[in-house]
């Protein structure tokens, strides 16, 4: 049984406050996401997303994670439409953990991924807002005896002109709350949108906080007699403690305990300072049985060798070997991509009291179900006796979506090894962090193409990774030995080709991996994007003209590439006064992004001058939002490809800080213009798709300049 597996109590327990719920009813122990109780007659809640108080106050609970990507602002956006609520009042919580009522359609179970917070929550939150509408202009209605057809909402304002009567929200919501629920609202047209897709609508819910320094994160949680715990983990992945001496660490002030636990040794203190002292004083002899030694050039050089023989087949029509023989012009690259650590700003960290019958979590949890789950099952409690309150979260770009929810578990056994009675927050150095696995995967491709009177007829890619699903809950979608996150982007490009193969080879490394922002689109957009390019300049054909003549089946990839060539101004790739320009399409997770680069060359390095974008994700909800991820998954892209990389000595992670990890800076960030295709299409996630197309688009400006495209990545190598 994995850890999704532990069956769910659903639990009806009713809260009182003032005002409407239009939300499930409340346990007793998750009044931290609700109003403070009153004697206000308990409220009506047809379903699990709005709260309107007395005072006019619009309160969305959000079931995905916010950790800079937008959903407090998206998700709060589409109900405050159909509400027709005012902006200036309206709140957004994350909603408790309950996998019943807060589940990801996609996913079936409580989590945020895969850049669908607005795709599985677009219908659903509009229905949310529109019940409510629905409610107070009935309750409106029987107060002043006219007909609710006669009512009109306008930024949470009722009104009916025939009598000129008028109020907000707050006067009606406990005689809304005492009525039926409509079962089958009406939404709006979209024509007649006030907030959805409208430029500088909205403000960011969470921004002016965040600004101010007002926000808590976990870091921030402070509880009398809470002990801050640091844990000394093995320098080796797979390595176990086989014995430790405390007797130094325990002489430290200010340190309680120190304790043994699954994932190594935990350190009990006062506070932060104390606890990483005495960790360094920790003297612990490593079982390294079972610990991965390779370092990076071995593993490197065994993935070539994998390479040059067919792996499992993922996709194929044709024939690719005949194709490959008889063409005039064939053409072979290889692709080398590092382990990549997430970098998130806010390191790893949780908070936990347990005593003994009952706890209360709370950290940047990404998968509540899991994470829940998990925490119950190491405390040996019943699902419904833990709380687990998601907190605001710097950053994760898929490092807070653990499969095998390692920070939740060891938050639960450093709870658990102390006893019940005292809090914990358990806290992860950058150090522990960077040096903590649950990379971006090591990963090479073999390209071979071939080119036949000016047209690309023959392609063939051979992947060689490790697998992000083998082991985790959604190891199911593994089919034929085909990890699905491996060959996205490859099994399925958006080029017509006669011939075609993409097959894959997976990898048993001892370095945890997981996805990193883009899953494996960071690699196979890189991989196929510069490798058309190369094969069209072979051609001699334009990158933009030469890609739409390919993409006959592929209208909206070809959609974002005339648009971005537009706003780019498109005359060819250069280069012109030194500065050539480089382009890659690529669609992830529903959504369509195209992006064109400048650069030069500067003492023999690239500069990144500007980035044209042009996005393609359906109804664009909140406009301002997707030109923010776009504009940062560009920066964070473009950091990654330029200079990041893990690499391993012996087994050992090298890179602890960003001193040696090196991320963009402020001076070298570029230019970025945004425009965003319109589209009557479902909206599709902008979280990830800003972040593939950069580092190919880069890579082929290079190749433009006469610099071959970079093979290897990152592109700026220490030696």
């Amino acid at each position: 049984m994995s850890a999704l597996d532990t069956p769910i109590t659903r639990r009806t327990a009713v809260q009182s406050m003032a005002g409407l719920v239009i939300g499930f009813y409340l346990p007793r122990g998750l009044r931290a996401a609700s109003a403070a109780p009153t004697t206000a007659a308990p409220p009506f809640a047809p379903n699990a997303f709005v709260r309107i108080s007395t005072d006019n106050t619009v309160t969305v609970l959000i079931k995905h994670i916010e950790f800079g990507q937008g959903p407090f602002t998206g998700l709060a956006t589409l109900v405050a439409e159909e509400l027709d609520a005012d902006w200036s009042q309206v709140r957004a919580e994350h909603a408790p953990s309950n996998p019943e009522l807060y589940k990801n359609l996609l996913f079936g179970v409580q989590g945020t991924g895969g850049s669908s917070a607005i795709a599985n929550s677009y219908e659903q939150m509009r229905q949310a807002g529109a019940t409510a509408r629905a409610m107070l202009v009935d309750a409106a209605a029987k107060a002043w005896r006219v007909p609710a057809s006669e009512i009109t909402v306008e930024r949470g304002v009722l009104r009916h002109a025939r009598t000129k009567r008028q109020g907000r929200f707050g006067q009606f919501t406990e005689a809304a709350a005492r009525l039926p629920v409509p079962s089958n609202v009406k939404l709006k047209d979209p024509s007649t949108f006030r907030l959805i897709g409208k430029d500088r609508s909205v403000k960011k819910l969470d921004a002016e906080a965040k600004t101010h320094g007002k926000t808590q994160f976990t870091l921030d949680i402070r509880e009398r007699g809470m002990l801050t715990v640091v844990v000394a983990r093995p320098p080796r992945f797979g390595a176990r403690v086989a014995s430790f001496d405390a007797a130094d660490a325990r002489a430290v002030r200010g340190v309680v305990d120190v304790r043994q636990i699954p994932t190594g040794v935990a350190v009990y203190a006062d506070g932060f300072w104390p606890a990483v002292k005495a960790r360094d004083k920790l003297r612990i002899t490593w079982d390294e049985s079972g610990a991965e030694r390779r370092g990076s050039e071995q593993l490197v050089a065994e993935y070539r060798a994998l390479a040059g023989s067919p792996g499992m087949v993922a996709a194929a029509h044709g024939d690719i070997d005949a194709a490959l023989g008889r063409a005039s012009r064939a053409i072979e690259a290889e692709f080398v991509f590092p382990y990549l650590a997430h970098a998130t700003m806010e390191p790893l960290d949780g908070f936990l009291r347990w005593d003994g019958q009952r706890a209360v979590a709370r950290f940047g949890s990404q998968i509540q179900t899991g994470d829940h789950q998990t925490i119950a099952k190491v405390l040996g409690l019943p699902f419904e006796r833990v709380e687990l309150e998601t907190m605001l979260a710097g950053g994760s770009f898929g490092r807070r979506a653990q499969q095998t929810m390692h920070v939740a578990a060891e938050l639960a056994e450093v709870a658990k090894a102390i006893g019940p009675g005292r809090s914990v927050k358990v806290v992860w150095t950058r150090e522990d962090d960077m040096r903590g696995g649950y990379y971006r995967p090591l990963t090479v491709h073999r390209m071979r193409g071939a080119v036949q009177d000016g047209r690309v007829v023959a392609w063939s890619d051979t992947v060689v990774t490790q697998s992000l699903l083998k082991g985790s809950p959604f190891a199911g979608t593994i089919q034929n030995g085909v990890d699905p996150s491996s060959v996205e982007g490859s099994r399925e490009i958006p080029y017509e080709i006669a011939d075609f193969r993409c097959d894959l080879h997976t990898t048993d490394v001892g370095v945890p991996v997981l996805w990193w922002r883009s899953v494996g689109h960071t690699h196979t957009a890189y991989a196929v994007e510069c490798f058309v390019d190369e094969l069209l300049q072979v051609a001699g054909q334009d990158p933009v003209a030469g890609r739409l003549a390919m993409m006959g089946k592929a209208a909206r990839e070809a959609g974002v590439l005339r648009a971005v060539a537009d706003l780019a101004r498109w005359s060819g790739p250069g280069p012109v006064n030194g500065r050539a320009r480089g382009v890659a399409v690529v669609q992830s997770f529903n959504s369509y992004v195209a992006q064109i680069a400048e650069i030069s060359l500067e003492g023999g390095l690239p500069r990144v001058h500007k980035v044209w974008c042009a996005v393609d994700c359906g109804v664009a909800v909140n406009p301002d939002v997707i030109r923010a991820q776009m504009e940062g998954g560009i920066g964070f892209g473009l950091g990654h490809a330029l200079y990041a990389e893990i690499t391993l000595d012996d087994g050992r992670p090298v890179q602890g800080n960003f001193d040696g990890y090196r991320s963009l800076r402020i001076h070298e960030m570029p230019v970025v213009e945004v425009t965003i295709v319109r589209s009557s299409e479902k909206p599709t996630g902008v979280g990830e798709p800003g972040v593939p197309p950069i580092a190919p688009a880069v890579a082929n400006a290079l190749g433009r300049l006469g610099v071959e495209r970079p093979r290897r990545l990152p592109i700026v190598r220490r030696s």
